[in-house]
């Protein structure tokens, strides 16, 4: 009697069948839809069920690569429209394209910067915490920034852009290695609780920072440094955002290592991966773009914590596939809050941190209670 394994589709395709000599035969059938049973085996037979997404034929090479270049292309319409939306006419005045250089492509430019960058330190950061309520905004990472940008400013009054830019980075790079120890250490029973515990040393390391503007007359230059906002930016004072593109190139270049670190240190060592190294290069990745975004923009909060999980809700986990789609989907969100925010009380403007805290927020306890009702 021969005695082998017949895989059942839920289709009712019978889709091989081996003996015990490792020799295969391919018999399909084509009948109505049916879990597979004993009863359906020959003797001697065993019988497996096969769900239906290991049975999905590859997708061509057109099929995976027309979604992406929709992408692209609402990308660059949104691009188009943050240039010629604004209060200033850029095509009328008689100086409006030395302006349009000036002002409008820049402003432009480090929106697609930030948005990205941000958006995919948070899916890094949900990663290496497992956790999908995590982000810079709510570990602190911004906070620490922050304070590493106002003790520059206090140590060297007179220290440049980019001196202020390594002050916010180191910050940040503490502030996040600070994070991850005491998750390291401390057991919490929910994972409800790390985003909390974040926000709360956020507050800590923010009332620090708020103690010591007062104490140095620049509690107004800190609030100016935390309301996130692109009015500012004109060429000349955004090119540090270019350094962001390291973060974005790394990514795409060790995704696979996140993506198993995202299982966790046992998993990730016992397949031979150095997990601490992955861990540190996240955790130095991620304050890099913070720290820079923080010094040239400011706080764009929950940006890193909704982009990544509206992009897992309608297109799974699988990281490779998903970079471009963060990173897209971060530029989307940044540059129609921006959009309101030129628009809404033209001739004035409203800061992008604020609409993207509302809409943050409001999305942030929507998956709070997700989580909490499905477990």
């Amino acid at each position: 009697m021969t005695s082998g394994v017949s895989t059942y589709a839920p289709d009712g395709d019978v889709l091989g069948r081996a003996d015990r000599s490792g020799a295969a035969q391919d018999h399909r059938s084509h009948g109505p839809a049916r879990p597979a049973s004993s009863s359906e085996a020959a003797p001697g037979e065993r019988v497996c069920w096969v769900p239906s997404a290991v049975l999905r034929p590859e997708r061509t090479r057109w099929q995976r690569t027309w979604p992406l270049l929709i992408g692209a292309a609402v990308t660059l319409a949104l691009a188009v429209a943050s240039l010629f939306v604004g209060v200033y006419d850029v095509a009328g005045a008689a100086d409006g394209w030395e302006m349009f250089a000036i002002t409008r492509i820049p402003r432009t430019v480090a929106l697609v910067l930030a948005g990205a960058v941000m958006a995919l330190s948070g899916l890094i950061m949900q990663l290496m915490t497992q956790n999908r309520f995590v982000e810079p905004t709510t570990t602190g990472t911004t906070e620490w920034a922050g304070l590493g940008l106002l003790t520059t400013m206090i140590l060297f009054p007179g220290a440049t852009l980019v001196g202020r830019m390594v002050g916010a980075v180191l910050f940040a790079f503490i502030g996040t290695l600070v994070f991850f120890l005491f998750l390291r250490r401390v057991r919490l029973q929910s994972s409800l609780i790390v985003p909390i515990v974040g926000i709360m040393l956020g507050a800590v390391v923010g009332s620090a920072s708020t103690f010591l503007a007062l104490e140095t007359n620049m509690l107004q230059q800190l609030g100016t440094w935390f309301a996130g906002s692109f009015t500012g930016v004109v060429r000349g004072r955004y090119e540090l955002l270019f350094l962001v593109l390291v973060v974005g190139v790394l990514a795409f270049l060790i995704a696979d290592r996140f993506t198993v670190a995202g299982l966790g240190k046992d998993i990730a060592t016992s397949v031979g991966l150095n997990y601490t190294a992955v861990v540190f290069t996240g955790v130095a990745m991620v304050s890099l773009a913070t720290g820079v975004v923080t010094v040239v923009i400011g706080a764009l909060p929950f940006l890193g914590l909704v982009v990544p999980n509206i992009v897992s809700m309608i297109r799974g986990d699988n990281l490779r596939t998903n970079l471009p789609w963060v990173c897209m989907a971060g530029v989307w969100v940044v540059i129609v809050c921006d959009l309101i925010g030129r628009t809404i009380i033209a001739p004035f403007e409203v800061p992008i941190s604020l609409i993207l805290g509302v809409v943050g927020a409001a999305a942030f306890l929507a998956l709070l209670l997700r989580r909490a009702k499905h477990g």
